[in-house]
Parts: structure tokens; sequence; C-alpha cells
């Protein structure tokens, strides 16, 4: 049984890790010792701890995509307060997400006031209801978005269409700093991570992969301080920085690793880096 913390690792397992920190690995034992680790963490046990447990409340389509949402903008930080304040929102929502972002009148926004995670305030939640009921009810839907604007080897375009989409309505515009942009330069960390929750299906529990109209075979790693920090120390990454460029030359090595499945590997960066403290 995996238990995710750093105590439920078998002296084994430690033994391992350490030796692997001082190994420099290389073409198929780097792949084999990827592709165990995240065989590792892709599992069921994964999703209490993580916001990927707040889609994982639904089982309707846009409820998934909806709760998805939200829960990843917000997804930076203490991880029990990203629980926390995804599920106020739910909350706010009357538990019933795309039904209130398409249906909502301008009175049953006063509620959301005084909501705060971090940065992302109350007026921001406002704007995003608005934006989300704009999309669906204008633009057929968050899916639509993606699949009009991918290519053939990238979401990443689609990503800068959807913040385009997106802030069409008047704003104030410091709400768009919760929405990141590839093409300024941003690893957008967030929306990747959401776009494997919808698009991925291996039938392990965790992601939904509800979005048959893309494939998962363009994906983009979410790439954070963890999973960056562990993916230099491995040789995948040779970029300082967390942005657009490094997520490109990340994508590069994991579909080497697999062509049809390369984000299945954020589980293995995301659990040494969390768990193992590669």
């Amino acid at each position: 049984m995996i238990l995710f913390s750093e105590g439920g690792l078998s002296i084994e397992d430690k033994y391992r890790t350490a030796v692997m920190k001082r190994m420099k690995m290389r073409g198929v034992e780097l792949k084999e010792f990827l592709d165990e680790k995240a065989d590792r963490y892709n599992c069921p046990a994964f999703i209490e701890h993580d916001p990927v447990s707040i889609p994982h409340q639904f089982s309707g389509k846009e409820d998934i995509e909806i709760s998805g949402f939200l829960a990843s903008t917000i997804a930076w930080g203490n991880r029990k307060s990203i629980l926390n304040s995804s599920n106020r929102i739910i909350e706010l929502m009357d538990g019933n997400p795309s039904d209130f972002i398409v249906n909502h009148e301008v009175s049953d926004l006063k509620r959301m006031k005084g909501f705060v995670h971090r940065t992302f305030n109350s007026d921001d939640l406002i704007y995003f209801i608005k934006a989300l009921k704009y999309i669906y009810l204008n633009k057929g839907g968050l899916e639509r978005i993606f699949n009009a604007h991918k290519t053939a080897d990238s979401l990443q375009p689609a990503i800068h269409a959807l913040k385009s989409i997106f802030f069409e309505l008047p704003h104030n515009r410091k709400t768009e700093r919760h929405v990141s942009d590839p093409f300024s330069g941003s690893a957008a960390k967030k929306l990747n991570m959401y776009l494997r929750w919808m698009v991925r299906k291996d039938n392990r529990g965790v992601d939904f992969g509800i979005w048959k109209s893309i494939p998962p075979s363009i994906l983009s790693c979410p790439l954070d301080v963890h999973s960056g920090n562990v993916a230099r120390k491995l040789g995948l990454l040779k970029r300082k920085q967390n942005d657009a460029k490094a997520v490109l030359e990340l994508d590069s090595v994991l579909r080497a690793f697999d062509k049809d499945d390369p984000v299945k590997y954020d589980f293995a960066l995301f659990g040494l880096g969390i768990y193992e403290n590669f």
C-alpha cells in the first residue's frame, strides 16, 4: 500500500532514492525510474490531498470542468488552504457549479463578497463567474475553446486564446494576473495542470479524460518550483527559469520517453519533490 507521506516510504525506497540522487541516469535507466515513480503516485490515494479532489466531487461534465477550472485557478500555496477555499467557492455556488454559472442573476453574486484566497479576491471570483457564463452561453464551453485553438503538437496557443476570450468582458486589469499566458513567457502551471485533469484518461482514477477531442500527446507538464527542481536534478531540464521556454524544453524530453502520454511523468516529478524530498 502506498502511503503519501515522507514517513510512508520504506527504508528500501529511501535508500533507492538516495542512490538515484547520486547517480547520473541516462536513457532507458532514467525512463524506467520515472515510469516506476509515475506508477507509484498516479493512483486514487493521490486524490484526497490534491486540488483534483474538487472536481472529483462531481459526475457531470460541466460540473467537473467548471469546478476544476476554479480549483486550479487558486491552486498555489498551502494545499489544505487551496482545498478549503475551493470548497468554499463550491458552497457559494450552492454545490452546483454549472447550474450556478449559467443561471445566476446579478443579485446572486453579492454572496461572493468577502471571499479571498491569497491575492484572488471576491472581485476576481465575481468576474470569473461572469466570464465562465459568457463562455458557456456564447462560446460553446471551455473544451471547445481549447480544441479550436490547439495545434498539432501544443495546447499553449490554446491557453493564449483562452486568456484573450476570457477577458472580452469589461474587467479590472488586476484580475488578468489569475490567467497565465505562455505567449507572455509564463509556464502556465495551473492551466497545464487543469488540462491534464480534463484530457488524460488512463483508468487510474486521478485524471478525468472527459475532453476526448484533444489528444494527451500534446499536453505540457505543469511546471513549478518542485517539479522544476526535480527535473533539473535528473538532467531533464537545463533552463534555470520555470517559464514557457522551460516547459517546451521539458516537453521535448518527456515526449521522447512516452510520445502518447508524456504528462504522466508529472506524477513522478511531483511525487519525488513533495513526498521524497528529492
